[in-house]
């Protein structure tokens, strides 16, 4: 999961830490990536491994192209370490 350095700073969060993404839908573990590349309260993780990203979201479809919700969600970070 990447993240800005400045969203790790009151969690305590070091770069490679484990740490748990917690949504309305469930609770994933990963390892953290510090990175500017990210804006500040936004994360990002991959949407293609089986047990990661896609279990937090909703499973809402669009109406019209009738894809699934998979690219964004709230979410909580706890470090886990």
């Amino acid at each position: 999961m990447d993240i800005n350095p400045a969203d790790t700073q009151g969690l305590g969060i070091s770069n490679g830490e484990e740490v748990a993404v917690i949504s309305s839908r469930g609770e994933v573990r990963v390892k953290a990536a510090i990175t500017n590349t990210v804006p500040v309260r936004v994360v990002f993780m991959h949407l293609h491994f089986a047990g990661t990203a896609n279990i937090l979201t909703l499973h809402n479809l669009d109406p019209v192209a009738k894809v699934p919700e998979y690219k964004v969600a709230a979410c909580r970070i706890e470090r886990r370490s």
